[in-house]
């Protein structure tokens, strides 16, 4: 089993809206306010608001968004991949992410998924592909760029996992995991340069 899972499953579960909890009033940042903020809006107040009760809830509100296709359909299509992936049924939740891929090929969400379970399976060109994907469609995407770390961690490329995952706590600061990732490969890496 792969030692990220823990980590991969909560951010698949983050984004669900019986996680998000109540956040007080900080620096401006009601739940009203944060709901009522853009896309960019969150990226740009998260770093400035990690650590916090708002951080969190501006993290939550990302992961919604990012999961929001514009499409009854694939929100649908999505919501049982995630189902099938929770129950360790991958062949099924590639099954129906090709689909949503295929009816929503803008939709980065349906990439990292599929990107996920490619990842959960140890096939990791698929993986990098999706992976690409969603970069491309949303370059903020922290789950994608942690996935990516993970991968190069893995496969040996400890030095371009440190930067990846770097660039990935640049955008989102509270991600403990990844930070602990990065002390760990700094540690193995730290005799390299000489």
């Amino acid at each position: 089993m792969n030692r990220f899972w823990p980590y991969l499953l909560w951010l698949l579960l983050a984004a669900a809206p019986a996680f998000a909890e109540p956040v007080p009033a900080q620096q401006g940042l009601t739940p009203q306010r944060i709901a009522e903020l853009t896309l960019d809006e969150l990226f740009a107040e998260l770093p400035e608001n990690a650590g916090s009760p708002a951080g969190r809830a501006l993290e939550i509100k990302i992961l919604e968004r990012l999961h929001e296709s514009g499409s009854d359909t694939v929100d649908l299509l999505l919501a049982w991949a995630m189902k099938f992936m929770e129950e360790k049924k991958y062949p099924r939740a590639l099954d129906v992410l090709d689909q949503v891929v295929l009816l929503k090929p803008d939709f980065a969400e349906g990439w990292n998924k599929r990107a996920t379970v490619y990842y959960l399976i140890d096939d990791y060109g698929s993986s990098l592909a999706d992976i690409r994907r969603t970069l491309a469609l949303e370059p903020r995407h922290f789950g994608a760029l942690s996935g990516l770390g993970f991968i190069l961690d893995e496969t040996g490329q400890k030095e371009q996992a440190i930067a990846v995952f770097r660039k990935a706590l640049a955008i989102n600061p509270q991600l403990d995991r990844i930070k602990e990732a990065v002390e760990r490969l700094e540690k193995e890496t730290a005799g390299n340069s000489i």
